[in-house]
């Protein structure tokens, strides 16, 4: 260890530049600050971190195992990075959605990077928001809303324009799902989850699809809804249900489905009124990339009930591994 480790330190096994100025108390093994940083006395850094060159971080301030965070950051009071973080140069993070010099919050914005999230150089991040599990920020991206796990977003203001870790859409050859379904269905790399071709008929007096319940859709539904007027860079869904079904079909334009098992990804374009997708309990769904005249039809098994929803992705990921 170097002579400008604090002297209060327990822990001996982590590397401090000597043009580099630590004041932290609490600072995990392995862990690399390089030249010309400054960290605070009541900053917490994780073991097998690398601190690059320029990096200032502020007291109220964790920092997760296995982070790195390059050159140009400055990490203020309120931000916390999860464990195997990236951080890349020069992005901004902010904590104070009105400053003012000279006059303070009484409590700082409070902004979360969770764990496996990645985001790119020059990026900003306002505060009080959540970028969520493995998701990606573009270089430069403004983010002025939250981001969903495993969200790729890019622009001013920044927008989804992917998932991380999802497959395209393709068909899986096997057995129909249902014995007593007559369309044409095929398996999706999501587990139990079905994309369903209905059958189309056409003729000189216009084009008709139909479904019928229990053959073509596998359920009878107790209720529908229709999603329309999206902006195209918002997203809808977000949940996944305990017991509900759920069977989409965008009766006009098209979206994207993201559909999420726990441990497969994979993305359903919606782009023909005669394609359906059944959706399952247990399955984590995100729909987005809503084209500025789509119609969305969802069938659902059961009645609204707002105890059927899982509306935080941990809380989904718990579940999901319990019921295995």
């Amino acid at each position: 260890m170097l002579d400008n480790t604090p002297p209060h330190s327990t822990n001996l096994n982590y590397f401090v530049h000597p043009n580099a100025l630590c004041e932290a108390k609490v600072i995990g093994d392995k862990t690399r600050i390089w030249a010309f940083s400054h960290v605070l006395p009541n900053a917490k850094i994780g073991m097998d971190c690398n601190v690059c060159d320029h990096v200032f971080i502020e007291n109220d301030v964790t920092v997760g195992d296995r982070v790195t965070i390059k050159c140009g950051v400055q990490l203020w009071d309120g931000v916390t990075l999860e464990d195997d973080v990236f951080i890349g140069p020069n992005v901004t993070f902010t904590n104070d959605p009105y400053p003012r010099s000279k006059q303070y919050p009484a409590d700082f914005a409070k902004t979360l990077v969770r764990r496996g999230a990645s985001i790119g150089a020059n990026a900003t991040i306002l505060s009080g928001i959540t970028i969520g599990i493995h998701a990606m920020v573009g270089a430069g991206a403004v983010v002025t809303q939250s981001v969903p796990a495993f969200a790729k977003v890019i622009g001013n203001p920044a927008i989804i324009i992917g998932y991380t870790e999802s497959h395209a859409d393709k068909r899986i050859v096997g057995d129909n799902h249902f014995d007593v379904c007559t369309s044409d269905n095929h398996a999706a790399i999501v587990k139990d989850v079905y994309i369903y071709d209905l059958p189309v008929v056409q003729d000189l007096r216009g084009d008709l699809s139909v479904g019928e319940f229990q053959r073509n859709v596998p359920f009878v539904p107790l209720r529908y809804f229709l999603v329309f007027n999206v902006p195209s860079s918002k997203v809808r869904g977000e949940h996944a249900h305990k017991i509900c079904h759920q069977f989409l079909i965008c009766i006009k334009g098209s979206c994207t489905v993201l559909i999420d098992d726990g441990a497969n990804r994979q993305e359903i374009s919606l782009d023909r009124t005669n394609k359906g997708l059944h959706i399952p309990p247990m399955i984590w769904a995100v729909q987005y990339k809503y084209s500025p005249d789509a119609i969305l039809l969802v069938f659902a098994s059961d009645y609204y009930d707002a105890g059927d929803y899982i509306r935080d992705y941990d809380d989904f990921l718990k579940l999901a591994n319990e019921i295995k």
